[in-house]
């Protein structure tokens, strides 16, 4: 059997220019990195402004499981297998970090013959975003370092800064540093850390932003420091937007690709889901319904966090309005929220599995929550029986939502027909009534929203605030954080905040540990339970399965 790698690098790519041209997009509107990959550039936001809007299409999943869901897998095969059945569609993805890639999971380019190519460059530099990002947050940083060096004109208060360095891979011992020590002429010392590029306010706004104009105001109003006074330092303070935007100039463009298919695929910012907001930029979504009739895009992890934050966060802001939503889902997957052992998930286990449904029934619940219709994918795999699938097609009739069996990931387009039709339907089915609407009002105060989040989606009974988040809610209120929503930062793995609670938790409450505005993206992040904002390399690193031979292939990247 090949690996993902060795399919993608078995596949004769399509010049990226013969992807735009199909597309409409004008030549001076490409701004080529190679044969097969480009940027779209602002000429074609222009041009496009008033044409019509294709239907938006959001593929989420239940909560992630070591037997793997597939979610962009299945994104990028309905790419495919909208093609097949005539229809004119696009996939709108995030950008891979190289934390994940390197760390457990591997690469995040789909898989089989569901891919998005050319999968090496888009799992390690692609076309510079991630460095952009990361140069630009630390940019900022150095200036304010810099700033405190060079007299602290402002009075900036050393234990009272809140912008941290990032960098985008998983290094623990970066969590926690000290700064400026070897002397005056090495800068103010004090405690600093790192946190990932993907969680960075910086990559939140540059998937936020509308265009270069919106990127700079954002940037400048990122909330860095408080004086000795309590005043608030926000970055135009330290006059640093001008030049964080100057290095986003060429990243804030989104990112033209193509499927193993040949179908076209816009890849743009890569912000995690369990400690951002997990979707990928408003300008890549924005663009792809403007050239296609189906915008297809996905949000990170399950629907709890992901789907919630592109609802609640990125439909809010940008005035976007989902037609469907698919969630995701797989047998094995189901049958280890319903206590299988990983090692036994490809025995018949049918007790399990109506166990282990549950977490399917309460993501699905939960979408339809914001009143767009659903449709559930099932990601089949060959040692599903019969008898498990009859019992994911009784949960679907008992939910009342239409469900298709995917094998996308072996056959492709071919193999995601039946999902691509059943959505196509759905959607036509539902015109004209469904009645999108966010989980939560923008008069609500923070607590509240939080509340809302927490007892509609995830389940619980109540929220715990800290003192900590106490300190933090007040102080961000004094800012005008009330009037924006909230980002909950929690583990994936778990409908609660605590991972070991699988299946459809019951009788917990969520406990939030600290609050943060990023008034530059806009949101107000809430931490829940032990998240970490700069992960860690697990004892296995995929890292170590990774080469490169003479011939400079690269080989184990999956």
């Amino acid at each position: 059997m090949l690996t993902d790698i060795e399919i993608a690098q078995g596949t004769t790519l399509r010049p990226v220019s013969e992807i735009a041209t199909e597309l409409g997009i004008q030549e001076d509107e490409l701004e080529l990195y190679g044969k097969y990959k480009a940027k779209i550039n602002e000429s074609a936001f222009a041009r496009l402004a008033d044409q019509p809007d294709g239907k938006l299409i959001l593929v989420t999943a239940i909560n992630p499981t070591p037997a793997g869901e597939g979610k962009t897998t299945t994104t990028a095969g309905l790419g495919e297998a909208m093609a097949k059945i005539g229809k004119k569609a696009i996939i709108a993805l995030r950008e891979p970090s190289l934390g994940p890639v390197f760390g457990v999971k591997g690469g995040a380019a789909g898989g089989g013959y569901a891919q998005v190519l050319p999968m090496e460059d888009i799992n390690l530099h692609f076309t510079g975003d991630m460095h952009a990002i990361t140069s630009a947050n630390n940019l900022c940083c150095a200036m304010l370092d810099n700033h405190m060096q060079q007299g602290n004109p402002l009075g900036i208060d050393p234990r009272r800064i809140l912008i941290k360095r990032c960098l985008d891979m998983n290094d623990r011992a970066l969590r926690n540093i000290v700064v400026g020590l070897g002397g005056k002429i090495n800068g103010v010392p004090r405690e600093d850390g790192f946190i990932i590029t993907v969680a960075s306010e910086v990559m939140a706004i540059l998937c936020l932003a509308k265009d270069m104009e919106d990127l700079k105001k954002r940037l400048g109003n990122i909330l860095i420091a408080y004086t000795y006074g309590g005043t608030p330092v926000y970055a135009r303070d330290i006059k640093a937007e001008g030049a964080m935007a100057a290095l986003l100039r060429d990243a804030v463009n989104p990112n033209l690709v193509q499927t193993i298919e040949g179908t076209p695929a816009i890849m743009h910012g890569g912000p995690f889901a369990n400690i951002a907001h997990g979707c990928n930029s408003v300008r890549a979504t924005r663009l792809a319904l403007k050239l296609a009739d189906y915008c297809i895009t996905e949000a990170g992890f399950g629907s709890d966090l992901g789907a919630e934050k592109f609802m609640d966060i990125k439909c809010r802001m940008a005035q976007l309005n989902p037609s469907c939503v698919v969630v995701v889902a797989t047998v094995r997957a189901l049958k280890y929220n319903g206590g299988v052992a990983k090692a036994e998930l490809a025995q018949e286990n049918v007790e399990a599995l109506k166990k282990g449904s549950v977490n399917l029934k309460a993501h699905v619940e939960n979408m339809q929550k914001f009143g767009v219709p659903v449709v559930v994918a099932i990601n089949r795999f060959g040692t599903d029986t019969d008898a498990e699938l009859q019992v994911i097609d009784d949960c679907c009739k008992e939910l009342g939502v239409s469900y298709a069996l995917s094998e996308v990931f072996g056959k492709g387009g071919e193999g995601g027909k039946e999902l691509a039709e059943t959505i196509c339907r759905v959607i036509q089915e539902n015109e004209g009534k469904t009645q999108f609407a966010p989980i939560y009002s923008d008069v609500l105060p923070i607590e509240k929203k939080i509340q809302a989040v927490a007892e509609k989606i995830y389940g619980a009974d109540g929220v715990i605030f800290t003192k900590q988040a106490q300190k933090s809610l007040q102080e961000i209120k004094a800012l005008g954080g009330d009037s924006m929503p909230v980002c909950i930062a929690k583990t994936q793995y778990s409908l609660s905040d605590d991972p070991a609670l699988l299946g459809r938790p019951s009788g917990f409450q969520i406990t939030i540990r600290d609050l943060k505005l990023s008034s530059g993206a806009g949101f107000v992040v809430a931490y829940a339970g032990d998240i970490m904002t700069m992960p860690g390399l697990p004892k296995v690193p995929a890292a170590e399965k990774i080469d490169v031979d003479e011939s400079a292939v690269i080989h184990g990247l999956f």
